[in-house]
């Protein structure tokens, strides 16, 4: 307690009470009435007596556990990795601590955990690539949830303005036969962005074609999903110039497919992803793709999570985020001389 008084008398000259200088430093509710600078120079006194807020005893005080609660589908991928570490930034810097807990689309465990998150006194809900279809007890984001639940705050993308800059972009370089890799059925973005493909590849005159279709399945978070799932839509010797992949992952290993059966990218076959991982725009060659702000669509739902708990902000059904599309290497003009992949396969397996 010595170093907290310490800090009331740095800051005395300024005539401010200890409930003053209490409030700004564990920006609590009170704070929100003190002006902007006064709160600053408070701050800066406390941090030049390295003060830090004693959250145990705050906690105490307040009623309050400042915690979150984060339901992922799973952590090392790609996506919910760069998703919770946009969580992580916004509630470290708001002084928030987060549980997280992995269901794997698992409809048991994801009731389970979330009952355990509010024995252990969370305050809000956050979660990615998951799918509900209740309402929580207390305040919720969904990243990629999707369904209309009331009570439920989703982060969204406009698919349809993704696929069309995806298909658009395929169609300009002459790509008329395109491949398709859609996500897992249990992927809460699979369904909408495949529907906002099909919508757009029909008002565009592009053919989706069955046999040029092809559905990933299981829970491998690794480019080798895209590889093995590339050599089956290979094995069907059916004539492509280009393949749209439901995610970055999937487009990275489709490549590494396309290496090995002896076919160049983007000289023989044209690849688009989606996500702009961090890892897409060091493949070989690099990976042209819709990008998705992963780390701000976690930011975002954090604050909102938080606005929400203290009475900052209100409710409202969506937040929209709007993508990018980022070109690179990977696409090129279709060759009309190279309709016909598996040929080329077939040879390089033959010497």
């Amino acid at each position: 307690m010595r170093l907290h008084f310490s800090v009331f008398e740095e800051v005395s000259h300024l005539g401010l009470t200890p409930g003053t200088v209490s409030a700004a430093l564990n920006n609590s509710a009170a704070a929100r009435s003190i002006p902007e600078h006064t709160k600053n120079r408070i701050i800066e006194a406390a941090k030049t007596l390295n003060y830090r807020p004693n959250f145990f005893a705050r906690t105490l005080r307040l009623k309050r556990t400042y915690t979150i609660g984060v339901i992922a589908e799973e952590i090392g991928d790609a996506y919910g990795s760069m998703v919770i570490s946009g969580i992580e930034e916004y509630l470290r810097k708001n002084n928030y601590f987060f549980l997280t807990v992995i269901h794997r689309h698992d409809p048991k465990l994801l009731q389970t955990y979330a009952q355990m998150l509010l024995t252990r006194g969370v305050e809000g809900f956050i979660t990615t690539d998951t799918s509900l279809s209740e309402k929580l007890a207390l305040p919720t984001v969904a990243v990629a949830g999707h369904q209309r639940v009331e009570g439920i705050t989703n982060i969204i993308l406009d698919h349809t303005r993704a696929a069309r800059l995806a298909l658009e972009h395929l169609r300009d370089l002459g790509h008329e036969e395109i491949a398709f890799i859609r996500g897992q059925t249990m992927s809460s973005d699979s369904t909408v962005r495949w529907n906002a493909i099909c919508e757009v590849a029909q008002q565009l005159g592009i053919r989706i074609r069955p046999e040029l279709t092809i559905q990933l399945e299981g829970f491998d978070s690794t480019p080798g999903i895209g590889y093995s799932f590339t050599k089956r839509l290979l094995a069907r010797k059916q004539p492509f110039t280009a393949l749209f992949a439901y995610n970055d992952i999937a487009a990275i290993g489709a490549i590494w497919a396309f290496h090995e059966a002896g076919l160049h990218v983007p000289q023989d076959i044209s690849v688009v992803g989606f996500d702009d991982i961090p890892g897409a725009a060091f493949a070989s060659p690099g990976l042209t793709t819709v990008r998705q702000p992963l780390v701000k669509m976690g930011q975002i739902a954090a604050q909102t999570v938080v606005d929400l708990i203290e009475g900052r902000g209100e409710y409202a059904p969506e937040i929209a985020i709007e993508t990018e599309f980022v070109i690179r290497r990977s696409t090129g003009p279709a060759n009309a001389n190279n309709r016909r992949p598996t040929g080329i396969r077939q040879k390089t397996m033959s010497q």
